[in-house]
């Protein structure tokens, strides 16, 4: 029987799609929306005996969320989490940042997670249930350069997850947010190579960071247990940062 549908934004590949991996295999249906093809992470859902949707979706779009909305509910069970992962990196300097680049990257970042719970959390408050897991990251903390638009983007997740957590609370719904360091993928590892020598060294769990460690706080988030934890930021780094 399934658990209920579980959107999560980005997961087409990368972390998200461990996430659905991992979800599937908890009892959830999954539905995502990407700007790519989602073909593999059906594939991982599938083989989890669970139902998939996915669609590709401009998650900085207004028209584009609520459409995705409206067909996730007329495919999949009624959505009991939603995991806005989608996210953009570019690694430029303060003065190599363009106002179009400031602008792009806080509308992925920023805009994306709240265009999301716009279109699904009206349906969580009138089911008074609902789980929403904003991703951020341990940068936010961090002596981090060139990455100004990006912190400044994740600083607003973080923000914007504690003040709605006081809004939906009452309606059965929590917010709260993964704060991942940096985790090995090909995306990133590919532009961050010298990265991964060093930055285990600070951690307590001296070894680099895999998407597998970080599956199990997102799960915790979207599962029943986590229904009086809400306006949290979780950082998953191994003990690089103490919040």
């Amino acid at each position: 029987m399934s658990k209920g549908t579980v959107v999560i934004t980005g997961a087409a590949n990368g972390i998200g799609q461990f996430y659905a991996k991992r979800l599937a295999a908890d009892g959830f249906d999954i539905a995502v929306a990407d700007v790519a093809e989602a073909d593999a992470t059906r594939a991982v859902v599938e083989a989890e005996g669970r139902k998939f949707f996915s669609a590709v979706v401009d998650v900085t779009s207004p028209d584009s969320t609520l459409r995705f909305a409206a067909a996730v509910e007329a495919a999949l069970p009624p959505v009991v989490a939603l995991v806005n992962n989608a996210g953009i990196y570019p690694w430029k300097s303060f003065e190599d940042t363009d106002f179009a680049t400031w602008k792009k990257v806080l509308s992925v970042n920023v805009d994306g997670p709240f265009l999301m719970t716009k279109a699904f959390l009206p349906g969580m408050r009138a089911r008074k249930y609902g789980r929403i897991v904003n991703v951020a990251s341990t940068t936010f903390w961090l002596n981090a350069p060139q990455m100004t638009a990006y912190i400044a983007s994740k600083g607003g997740v973080i923000g914007f997850t504690r003040a709605l957590a006081s809004e939906i609370g009452g309606d059965g719904v929590t917010a709260n947010v993964i704060a991942p360091g940096l985790t090995n993928t090909a995306t990133m590892r590919g532009v961050n190579q010298d990265i991964y020598e060093y930055l285990p060294k600070q951690q307590a769990i001296p070894r680099v960071i895999e998407p597998e460690d970080l599956v199990g706080v997102v799960s915790f988030l979207c599962s029943k247990d986590s229904g009086f934890v809400t306006g949290q930021t979780i950082a998953t780094d191994g003990g690089q940062v103490r919040l």
